[in-house]
């Protein structure tokens, strides 16, 4: 049983792993600690399972979800991440991803996700599979209409990143990052980054900052 587990801090990365050798005694275990060392990883091997944080450094965790789906044999993805589970779970299901856990759940509900997800299921919280159920097909007043490549330049911005950095870290040239940043505005309707960010503490996107 092969695990990789992506995240930016290596105490995180090693705790998981000490939960999931405890169930799992025999298995073998990666570590990345960036989405281009995540990819690298994914392309040396085969993988049961990608155990994924969406806010790591470079690229954002939800393009990675992306080109994961696009590979010849994907592994199934759990994303472990900081963000609410009410804001973000409902975001990567739809994505692509098999599971949704919150980094401050217990450790029995991530061996519970692995279990089900390694069987062939999906993850994910009672309360989440109810709001999954009640916004498939319409939108979302949180923002959630976004692309994937907007919602990231978003993350950037929130944070108070430059044009120019955000074009660096996502390997684009500043004119796109700037037709991002103003379908942005329309989308949110609002008129500047002043009112974008008080769109997102308002509506609760707060937790975008890296």
């Amino acid at each position: 049983m092969n695990f990789l587990i992506a995240d930016d801090h290596q105490l995180l990365r090693r705790g998981v792993i000490q939960i999931i050798a405890e169930e799992y005694p025999y298995a073998h275990f990666g570590e990345a600690s960036t989405t281009t060392e995540t990819l690298l990883c994914l392309s040396q091997r085969t993988w049961n399972l990608l155990i994924l944080d969406i806010f790591m450094p470079g690229r954002s965790g939800l393009e990675v979800l992306s080109e994961v789906r696009r590979m010849h044999s994907p592994p199934p993805i759990l994303v472990l991440s900081s963000a609410p589970e009410d804001q973000m779970a409902i975001r990567v299901l739809k994505a692509g991803a098999h599971g949704y856990l919150n980094k401050q759940t217990a450790p029995e509900n991530l061996i519970k996700a692995v279990h089900k997800i390694l069987s062939g299921g999906r993850y994910a919280s009672d309360a989440i599979a109810d709001q999954l159920l009640n916004q498939i097909g319409r939108k979302d007043s949180n923002g959630k209409w976004l692309s994937d490549r907007e919602y990231s330049v978003l993350q950037h911005l929130v944070s108070g990143k430059t044009i120019s950095q955000i074009a660096s870290e996502l390997s684009l040239s500043p004119k796109t990052i700037s037709t991002y940043h103003i379908r942005i505005w329309e989308k949110l309707h609002v008129k500047n980054d002043a009112e974008m960010i008080r769109y997102t503490i308002e509506k609760g996107l707060d937790h975008l900052k890296t």
